[in-house]
């Protein structure tokens, strides 16, 4: 008999650890877009950028998202230069990762597939790394030694 109230105790705090997981995991399912912003430009092509610059934020990036405008992308803001890698586990959309020198140079561009493992890494050490749609970079003839210009390329 005393292992049933057990049992409805062990089951209950079960239950509400899950619900609070389940939970916790539903709150981080939608895209994040309340990131602070930044002016990029790419010759005469703005980029409205937000900025991911915690490690939350970049873990998150841009997953979920089913869509993003043209002009739009996310900058992702590390302390300091490494070999920075990227993957697109819950990222919906087709990008191409822009992996950027503290000066605005672009070092290397990567196509990326949505919902993949594949990874994805900076040619050398970066600070910066830009995601925009897949083709945005093409489109525009910007390549590797193209230098991108505002925010945190900004000269002194």
């Amino acid at each position: 008999m005393a292992l049933k109230p057990l049992f409805s105790l062990v089951s209950g705090a079960l239950g509400t650890a899950l619900l609070a997981l389940a939970t916790g995991v539903l709150a981080q399912e939608g895209p994040q877009r309340d990131l602070p912003r930044v002016e990029l430009t790419a010759g005469m092509h703005r980029i409205d950028a937000q900025v991911a610059q915690t490690d939350r934020q970049r873990a998150i990036g841009l997953m979920h998202r089913q869509d993003m405008p043209t002009h739009e992308g996310m900058l992702f803001v590390f302390e300091q230069p490494a070999q920075q890698c990227f993957w697109m586990k819950n990222t919906l959309l087709p990008l191409t990762a822009a992996f950027v020198a503290d000066d605005g140079t672009v070092v290397n561009l990567a196509d990326m597939k949505p919902q993949t493992l594949d990874s994805h890494c900076s040619a050398k050490p970066v600070r910066y790394v830009l995601e925009m749609n897949q083709g945005w970079f093409k489109q525009r003839g910007i390549q590797a030694g193209f230098k991108l210009q505002g925010g945190p390329f900004r000269k002194p």
